[in-house]
């Protein structure tokens, strides 16, 4: 099973991997650890990553960048209608309703959902990972900000499967860090000492992110999480970029905004003084060449200039750490620690707002980009069997409170309940308890629209079926399991309707269902339901569930008596018993904003069909590459190390051909199909192989004749010897030693008449005898002498001198044989043997 961490980024991903050496941040093909977020787009096939972003300027209008927080949202949404004055590319409402992008691939114009975007890039990322792992990759989990609502949540999930991706988590990125930070520490506090608080700051390229943890040992739990959605390292990028519009505006008589292609190399630029700035106070000059119109430009900024220009964007820094405190409920003193990780916490005088704020120095022990990737495969190696991984629990929170609304007859009206608050304890599940006689319907939304950046509250529609009266035409009561999974995603998990059935006899034969019984089930259900709680949270998630209960059966209920007075009116009448039935109920799930199976099915069948392409393409270009390369090789050998193996007419002939290649290469083979690029290769092998074999010949060739001449010298060695009475050989059979002899005069004779052949040949004709040849005929010796002249003498056991007078005098006694005798003293010694092993 792979265990791998994907940190998705705005701008840039990495991948972490758990190895047997630990956590690994692994590079791509290009020897890079963080592979760019961009898709380009061309004529032919894709190019994602490194490659894509060298694009950016010269395919601008179909190079994808800058996508991620599309996901999820309608086209009319602001968010999206102020992104499409920024983006190069175009984007396009798709038939659901939702954002998508238009770009021209395959020379046609074609739209894409994000979801299918962000799912090229993912099966880039999983190609990158089956490379280092050298196994596939199919389980993972993937980082998202914490801020994401429910609808992007899922769109990022559809994204992992078009990849082909298993996501057995999405982490919240403060969550990743903060166990990339804590599962490590030795020094932690235990379960009964008060935890050890540590705050972790996010400033990503494109979002600010602030969360509280509270870590004890094994475990770790996030107290509050604030962020800013809007404000990151592209927002100090901006500024630049405006000032210097500006500044050209006025110096060069351009107007940068209006030429997207010369706005995006400025772009590039500043960010790369922003960068320089960080580092250096004094004034750095920014110069591009050829900006606009052919013309040149240049200007300058130093750290103080560049402060005071984004002093707006300093201010927001504060507000969101003030706001995670209060949530915490924690003081300044409380805080152990403050980690920074994100390419924006880079700038010194973001730095400056966060130390200022807490009063006490920031660390910067992780790594500020690879942080999120490494706890995101942290979190997969705990989820996974093939890794032993130390006993880590983690217990994240709910981004925003989160309401259900449902028609009430009784009250003629809705009714409403807050199921969960804010920062509220996930993975959590709760059950609430509804008086019903028909099916209802309820609405998930989020309770404070103001909270949420995020234009519509509404997370779904559940209507729950089958729901009807009881016989004796009371309400039903039903029991509703509502849950934030492990991917911080909402959904009515399943409801069932508890049906009293009454049974005729005695109340005193059977033990009686009571009402109260059941409700005790239905908190032991809930205690099973809870997930990576500790002691305390389950029995305040207990409270919570007995007042969401009190609360919905005020609110809901029709006629409503006191089941307890019908139980005991049953049991002292004695003529029936109630007996209850829990009968699972169907639930029509309306999610907002959700991508259907069959949509994501057919995006699924586009990637493959895009895949594909890209593997055609590729092995097209690689068959094309390879007759550019020998075209080139075989030209450079020609009047280098084969120009003694082959003639001047040949040599001018082979040369002739070659230039005929290339020029067909950039003309008329500039776009031929695979196999016309193979068929061209063979065709010039036909001329170039045999001159190469020529050449390898000659220069092996004398090292396989020294090998086998060797071998010939060490056989007549052999025979000689024999002849010679040498007691090395005394033992071999003289029919065998005969035919060493025979062998080896053979292989000599084949030798000798062999290199007399070759020896009267030029370099440039085929040589006689094969360096195979040769080889082969070093080996028929080695099987058939090798076994003679190596045979081993037999062995000559020695008899002592005491073993030898005795059989010499001792001879056999009272009529027994020698047999006997032998047969008494073996057991005899079988017997000793025994005592002393027993003893």
């Amino acid at each position: 099973m792979s265990v791998v961490g994907i940190d998705l980024g705005f701008q840039n991903c990495y991948i972490a991997v758990a190895r047997s050496g630990g956590i690994e941040t692994i590079a791509n093909e290009y020897s890079d650890r963080c592979t760019p977020a961009c898709i380009s787009l061309g004529s032919k096939a894709r190019t994602i990553g490194n490659a894509a972003k060298s694009q950016i300027i010269t395919n601008i209008k179909n190079t994808l960048h800058g996508f991620k927080k599309l996901h999820g949202r309608a086209f009319d949404d602001p968010y999206i209608k102020a992104e499409r004055i920024k983006l190069p590319y175009e984007l396009q409402k798709m038939p659901n309703g939702s954002a998508g992008v238009k770009v021209r691939y395959l020379d046609e114009e074609r739209p894409f959902s994000i979801e299918q975007v962000t799912g090229m890039l993912l099966v880039k990322l999983k190609e990158t990972s089956e490379s280092a792992l050298k196994k596939p990759v199919a389980d993972c989990v993937i980082s998202i900000p914490s801020f994401f609502s429910d609808a992007e949540r899922r769109s990022v999930m559809a994204a992992a499967q078009v990849a082909g991706l298993n996501c057995l988590r999405l982490m919240n990125e403060t969550t990743a860090v903060a166990l990339a930070y804590g599962i490590y520490k030795q020094d932690l506090p235990t379960l009964e000492e008060r935890p050890r608080n540590v705050v972790f700051v996010d400033m990503g390229h494109s979002a600010y992110q602030v969360s509280i943890c509270a870590f004890n040992k094994g475990k770790l739990k996030v107290l509050a999480t604030t962020f800013d959605p809007f404000l990151g390292g592209r927002n100090f990028d901006e500024a630049l970029v405006d000032y210097f519009c500006d500044e050209f505006r006025v110096k060069y008589k351009l107007n940068v905004k209006d030429n997207a292609r010369a706005l995006l190399r400025l772009y590039q630029e500043c960010e790369k003084l922003k960068k320089l700035m960080s580092a250096n106070a004094s004034d750095l000059p920014m110069n591009i060449e050829c900006f606009m119109n052919d013309i040149d430009v240049s200007s300058k900024m130093n750290r103080a200039q560049f402060e005071q220009m984004c002093a707006s964007l300093l201010s927001r820094v504060e507000p969101p750490l003030r706001a995670v405190m209060d949530q915490a409920k924690l003081q300044r003193d409380d805080i152990y620690s403050i980690e920074i990780v994100g390419g924006a916490t880079r700038i010194p005088s973001v730095k400056e707002q966060i130390c200022k704020f807490f009063g006490k120095d920031i660390s910067t022990t992780l790594n500020a980009d690879e942080a999120v990737a490494r706890g995101c495969a942290l979190q997969c190696a705990i989820l996974s069997p093939a890794f032993k991984v130390r006993e880590f629990s983690i217990t994240d929170v709910v981004p925003y409170s989160i309401t259900l609304r449902w028609q009430s007859s009784y009250e003629e009206g809705t009714g409403e309940c807050e199921v969960f608050s804010k920062n509220h304890a996930a993975p959590f599940s709760k059950v609430i308890t509804f008086h019903k006689k028909e099916p209802f319907e309820l609405e998930a939304f989020y309770t404070h629209p103001h909270d949420v950046p995020y234009p519509d509250t509404r997370i779904g529609h559940f209507v729950i079926q089958n729901v009807g009266p009881q016989h004796d035409g009371d309400n039903s009561k039903v029991k509703v399991k509502v849950r934030v999974n492990v991917h911080g995603i909402f959904s009515v998990a399943n409801a069932s309707i508890i049906e009293k059935q009454n049974v005729e006899g005695d109340a005193s034969d059977v033990p009686m269902d009571t009402e109260l019984s059941c409700k005790d089930q239905s908190k032991d259900e809930l205690a099973k339901m809870q997930v990576d709680q500790d002691d305390g949270n389950h029995r305040n998630q207990t409270e919570q569930h007995s007042q969401a209960d009190e609360e919905t059966d005020n609110l809901g209920a029709e006629g409503k008596t006191a089941s307890g007075d019908k139980l005991d009116n049953a049991v002292q009448s004695g003529k029936a018993k109630t007996k209850i039935k829990s009968i699972d109920l169907p639930i029509q799930a309306n999610l907002y904003r959700q991508v259907g199976q069959d949509l994501i099915n057919c995006y699924i069948e586009n990637e493959g069909k895009m895949m594909m392409q890209d593997k055609l393409e590729k092995e097209k270009n690689d068959a094309k590459n390879a007759v550019e390369e020998y075209v080139y090789d075989l030209r450079d050998k020609l009047c280098g190390v084969y120009e003694k193996f082959i003639t001047e007419d040949d040599s001018s002939k082979i040369t002739l051909m070659l230039e005929d290649t290339e020029n067909w290469l950039y003309e008329d083979g500039e776009d031929q199909p695979k196999h016309v690029y193979v068929e061209k290769l063979q065709e010039m092998k036909k001329f170039g192989d045999p001159i190469h074999e020529r050449h390898m010949e000659h220069e092996e060739r004398p090292k396989a004749l020294n090998e086998l001449g060797k071998k010939l010298q060490l056989l007549m060695k052999a025979v000689e010897g024999y002849k010679n009475k040498d007691e090395k050989y005394e033992h071999i059979d003289p029919v065998d030693m005969e035919k060493v002899e025979k062998y080896t005069t053979e292989a000599m004779n084949w030798l000798n008449a062999k290199m007399n052949a070759q020896n009267r040949l030029s370099l440039t004709q085929d040589p006689v005898v094969k360096v195979a040849e040769i080889i082969a005929k070093y080996k028929e010796l080695d099987n058939l002498c090798n076994p003679i002249i190596y045979k081993p003498k037999p062995k000559v056991e020695p008899q002592s001198e005491g073993q030898a007078k005795s059989n010499e005098h001792n001879g056999p006694m009272n009529g027994q044989s020698g047999t006997d005798t032998k047969s008494e003293d073996s057991c005899q010694q079988t017997k000793s043997s025994e005592e002393m092993d027993m003893d």
